[in-house]
């Protein structure tokens, strides 16, 4: 029992998704602090508040006598967030790993060897047969 569960946390996918869980909450982080301290009060300013919180709040009764609030800055504050959130991905992630991605398959289009492809028992296999062949051909030639 103990041997399967040694396995299981070792397995390398479980690593790399916890490291991915802490990476992702440290970045919510910075995040939300561009948002809550620099965002939020600009486009507070627009709105003469002090945060998206309190911008375009919208009061509505309720049947038992009180008041609800529909706050469309709160939404708007996500909705930025989001944008946030999006943009530093594909700029610090996709562009970057697209850009190397093209480069590599360039250099193997070019006739470079791929060092993420392994050679296998069949590449092996046919190179040994293709000099075997340039070798016979060239020995008959040689006999005149």
């Amino acid at each position: 029992m103990l041997k399967g569960f040694k396995e299981f946390i070792l397995r390398g996918n479980v690593i790399e998704l916890a490291v991915a869980v802490v990476i992702g909450a440290a970045f919510t982080a910075v995040v939300n602090s561009i948002v809550d301290n620099l965002i939020n009060p600009l486009i507070g300013v627009l709105f003469q508040a002090d945060s998206l919180d309190t911008a375009l709040v919208i009061s509505i009764p309720t049947l038992s006598g009180g008041m609800a609030e529909i706050r469309f800055g709160a939404v708007l504050g996500a909705i930025i967030a989001f944008l946030i959130v999006a943009t530093v991905v594909y700029f610090v992630f996709v562009l970057p790993m697209n850009t190397l991605k093209e480069r590599a398959e360039a250099k193997r289009k070019a006739g470079e060897p791929d060092p993420a492809d392994p050679e296998t028992e069949l590449t092996v296999l046919a190179e040994i047969r293709d000099l075997l062949a340039e070798q016979r051909a060239g020995a008959g030639r040689h006999t005149d």
